[in-house]
């Protein structure tokens, strides 16, 4: 492999490919830099000199494949497109693990900033904050009023038993990440599958949706949502829950003062709404009711549990690039915790 390329992208192999397959695209020497790495999809910012783009692939090792199915992000960001939620446009998309090692697309590189940390907000001050945070609810609630079949996305995913598979589903990343007992875990995951619902919404589920997935331009308005990994169709709420899951752990981590790599404080931030001004807009944006949306806010924790452990197995099994990783994992019990009390208090 070239000595320039980056871990997990063969630049050698890369410029062959797209000299066959996108003659005209790259009018020079092919160089590249890992901008995220490990704990997800790997993202690496590629320039021929003059043009940039971006190349994602999935992590290394995984526990669970179709957590990071390439074309399945491919796909999902270039069908919305010709609407009007921000994405980035699409280039190019290979199948062939032999071109890397692994399947991965081509894409766009936008100016934005993926807020984090809540340090960054405070330097823009409350009103900006809230501005921020008001238009990211927006921005979900749009995605949600898209209807699949206008995209093509029709055949997408099954959102008939979305819920109920999603349960199975972390549960079984739990069981395959294992290396410690969790306690709560099956207590959760026992209440979920007696608390699925009979009836549920359908429509795009982002599967990952939270500020810093959502480049913001200078105008303090989302250029682009990005990382699509966990794309599909199903019960939009879902996302809304996950959303409220990243803060709600956020405020536990700092209060208790812990610590996991996993965790932004950036909705911590003054002038960031709050959980229930969060949940009022997006009621007032979608038209959706959030009746009974404990078992959502329930199933986000098992969700986000089921990802940090994987997390913390493939650090224990040295499948992570980069560093930061000691302490992955460290909020999963909080998570079951956090699950539990949340189907309690939402009903």
């Amino acid at each position: 492999m070239d000595s320039a390329s980056p871990t997990g992208l063969d630049l050698e192999k890369l410029t062959r490919w797209l000299a066959a397959e996108r003659p005209g695209m790259v009018a020079g020497e092919l160089s590249a830099t890992l901008i995220q790495g490990g704990k997800s999809n790997l993202t690496y910012e590629l320039t021929d000199g003059t043009q940039q783009w971006i190349v994602r692939r999935p992590p290394l090792g995984t526990i669970m494949a179709t957590a990071h199915d390439m074309r399945r992000e491919y796909t999902m960001a270039d069908a919305l497109g010709g609407t009007d939620v921000p994405v980035a446009k699409m280039f190019a998309y290979c199948g062939d693990k032999d071109v890397i090692g692994a399947e991965f697309y081509i894409m766009e590189r936008i100016d934005g900033v993926p807020y984090r940390y809540a340090d960054e907000l405070r330097l823009l001050g409350e009103e900006r904050t809230r501005a921020i945070s008001t238009e990211l609810v927006r921005t979900l609630a749009k995605l949600h009023a898209v209807d699949p079949a206008t995209v093509g996305l029709s055949d997408f995913g099954r959102p008939e038993g979305f819920l109920a598979r999603q349960v199975k589903r972390w549960k079984t990343q739990l069981d395959a990440s294992f290396t410690r007992e969790l306690p709560g875990a099956e207590e959760l995951y026992e209440k979920l599958v007696a608390a699925v619902p009979s009836v549920s919404a359908s429509g795009i589920v982002h599967g990952d949706f939270r500020l810093d997935n959502v480049l913001m331009g200078s105008d303090d308005m989302p250029a682009a949502v990005i990382d699509w990994e966990m794309a599909t169709l199903g019960d939009p709420l879902l996302d809304l829950a996950l959303m409220l899951t990243y803060q709600r752990r956020a405020k536990i981590v700092a209060d208790r003062d812990t610590t996991d790599p996993a965790t932004y404080d950036v909705t911590l931030a003054p002038g960031y709404l709050s959980q229930e001004e969060i949940m009022d807009l997006y009621e007032q944006e979608s038209g959706r009711s959030l009746d009974g949306f404990g078992f959502h806010l329930g199933l986000a924790c098992f969700k986000l549990a089921g990802i940090s452990e994987g997390v913390r197995y493939r650090h224990i099994n040295r499948q992570t690039v980069g560093e930061g990783f000691e302490d992955s994992g460290n909020t999963v019990p909080l998570l079951l915790e956090l699950g539990l009390e949340s189907m309690k208090e939402y009903k």
